[in-house]
């Protein structure tokens, strides 16, 4: 697999019906290895050994509601009140990252309401806060660390 703007981890591999498989440690299951997933893998990694959240508060892939539509996000990580932290939309790295792909996470946030996100195809990354009253983003050049919040 392609080498990712992110720092080196380790991952568990096994073949699956003549495919490469990679270990999901949040899923806790083997997955299909896609380039998109590759991402992912690197995602959650990064936001749980770098930024430190705690894996119980991460979901990855799951389905999400809106406007009657059903919809996987890719990554989400939540507050302790079940609040969405950070919504997270990760591409193939031959994806280029354009203003489709982030109409794509706005119209997911709609629903989540999400703090942060964060889009990335593994080479180039993008953050973003969400500020509700003026309805724009305000592009962060990194996310923030996990804080115990009292």
């Amino acid at each position: 697999m392609q080498k990712l703007n992110f720092p080196d981890y380790t991952f568990r591999f096994k073949n699956s019906e003549n495919k490469l498989a990679i270990f999901d440690g949040v899923r806790k299951k083997f997955v299909i290895l896609t380039p998109e997933e590759w991402v992912r893998q690197h995602v959650v990694t990064y936001l749980l050994n770098d930024l430190m959240y705690p894996k119980s508060y991460l979901n990855v892939e799951k389905l999400l509601k809106i406007n009657g539509l059903n919809k996987r996000y890719d990554v989400v990580v939540y507050n302790p009140d079940g609040s969405v932290f950070l919504l997270v939309e990760c591409k193939a790295p031959s994806v280029a990252i354009t203003q489709i792909t982030f109409n794509q996470i706005a119209r997911y946030n709609m629903a989540a309401k999400a703090q942060y996100m964060m889009v990335t195809n593994g080479i180039n990354h993008y953050f973003c806060s969400m500020d509700y009253e003026q309805e724009k983003y305000i592009f962060l050049k990194e996310l923030p660390a996990y804080k115990l919040h009292s």
